[in-house]
């Protein structure tokens, strides 16, 4: 059976809905289909169990720290993996649920359960149904990469929505892959009680991230406890009785751990592989994504990529960017371009590490002149009173322009504090105009100001 609509959105990720919603107000007939559970993989498996589990670590965490400061609690710290999963489940449903009853009550709006498959440009196959339009959108996400490893029979490998079910304490969480995903897992099963040990195969850990932000991380992580082995260049798996044996380094007489359990958090790949992209001409780079310009239009008239599919993000707020360009081309007559955006993301260990456009290694490639503020944590007001000094802050600014560059932003509140940064570059003010700026005290961001009144030339 063929039904016939004026759009079809594919997935209910960060950039579906809220289309969805846009063109249901345009007056257009719109189709959504999801497969799965409604939100995606923020709301499911991603940004908001995650952080909800971070905060139930954190809690243990401060509470092992009570005595710093001046508090005293009874008997040992633990915690309930169970009523830790329980809560994380709560918040989920808080998210997931009502996007769900959302566009199935939008007038206008057909939900459509099931997987899509591309029938020719302009009509996609749900089971037994046709469905045709003039506009669809793909916004299908991605998911995690498990690679061949010598030796993985019989050995359970987990992948970050594995982790969504654990409600038990694993013994000791071996972690393959040092950046977001595993650092954030490994030190929030270690606050729980776990040992852990994360391997990464390059020579340290976020490798995108300049040197010295690697090496403040890898130190915040050990001094939790955390062991970490880097260089891993031969990674396999064998079983010993209950444990796992991980060979992580080819060339060294200490070449194993052994562990309970393997959390594999080595990538994510778009989900764009059995969409049947290939009978509506729609094309795919080598890794899976799909290619298209500036505006998210692909090469066939008429149907755009949004979020992760598209390897122009894979964050939940570029892809609700991908959304808002998308809908300022096609229904404000706004030409809104990706290329706009500047670059920003948090890394979510505590403490945190916020992000803004240029890493200092990218600034020194350009060959531009610049200058490079730095503070660490240990003289910030807020982060002593609060007693988490570790870390620090780092601006680069054009010298000529006096236009920031790109910040790093390592140490307590970063993640909120970025943003302070950000929105000077996006106004594409001069740095000056933080300096002059009055900061509330005692705050992070009041160091800001400070931090580039001492800049000093970049080498």
């Amino acid at each position: 059976m063929a039904s016939g609509y004026d759009a079809i959105v594919i997935g209910t990720g960060q950039a579906g809905p809220g289309l969805a919603g846009r063109l249901v107000s345009a007056g257009m007939k719109v189709a959504v289909i999801e497969r799965g559970r409604f939100g995606g993989t923020c709301i499911n498996t991603g940004c908001i169990p995650t952080k909800a589990m971070v905060a139930s670590a954190r809690a243990a965490h401060v509470a092992r720290r009570a005595a710093d400061f001046g508090v005293r609690l009874s008997g040992e710290v633990t915690v309930d993996m169970a009523a830790v999963k329980a809560r994380k489940d709560r918040i989920v449903a808080a998210s997931r649920d009502p996007l769900r009853d959302w566009l199935e009550g939008m007038d206008g709006c057909t939900v459509v359960r099931g997987h899509a498959r591309f029938e020719n440009t302009h009509a996609v196959r749900v089971g037994d149904d046709l469905l045709e339009a003039s506009r669809i959108f793909v916004n299908v996400g991605g998911r995690a990469v498990v690679p061949e490893m010598p030796g993985p029979e019989g050995i359970e490998v987990w992948t970050n929505s594995d982790m969504m079910n654990v409600d038990f304490l694993p013994g000791h969480l071996i972690v393959v892959g040092g950046s977001y995903v595993g650092l954030e897992f490994g030190q929030m099963f270690r606050r729980f009680g776990s040992r852990v040990t994360i391997i990464e195969k390059g020579p340290r850990l976020v490798g995108r991230e300049d040197e010295d932000v690697s090496k403040a991380v890898a130190e915040i992580l050990e001094g939790e406890g955390i062991e970490v082995r880097l260089a891993a260049e031969c990674i396999g798996f064998s079983r010993d009785g209950n444990e796992v044996v991980a060979r992580v380094d080819c060339t060294t007489a200490d070449r194993e751990v052994r562990g309970t359990h393997v959390l594999m958090a080595v990538g994510r790949r778009p989900n764009t592989d059995d969409l049947g992209l290939e009978r509506a001409g729609i094309e795919t780079d080598d890794r899976g994504y799909i290619v298209t310009d500036d505006r998210l239009r692909t090469g066939v008239d008429g149907v755009w990529a949004l979020g992760d599919c598209n390897g122009k993000g894979a964050f939940t707020h570029t892809s609700y960017n991908d959304f808002e360009v998308v809908a300022a081309n096609l229904l404000d007559g706004d030409p809104r371009r990706v290329s706009d955006r500047i670059t920003a993301y948090n890394l979510y260990i505590d403490p945190p590490l916020g992000r803004a456009g240029m890493t200092e290694a990218q600034v020194r490639a350009s060959g531009r002149k610049a200058l490079r503020g730095f503070r660490p944590m240990t003289k910030v007001g807020r982060a002593f009173e609060k007693g988490e000094t570790q870390g620090f802050m780092k601006v680069l600014v054009d010298a000529e322009t006096e236009r920031i560059l790109g910040a790093a932003i390592l140490g307590v509140e970063g993640d909120e504090v970025i943003h302070s940064i950000l929105d000077v570059m996006y106004a594409e003010a001069p740095y000056t105009v933080i300096t002059r700026a009055m900061h509330i005290h005692p705050t992070v961001s009041e160091l800001v100001p400070t931090m580039l009144k001492g800049m000093e030339p970049l080498d």
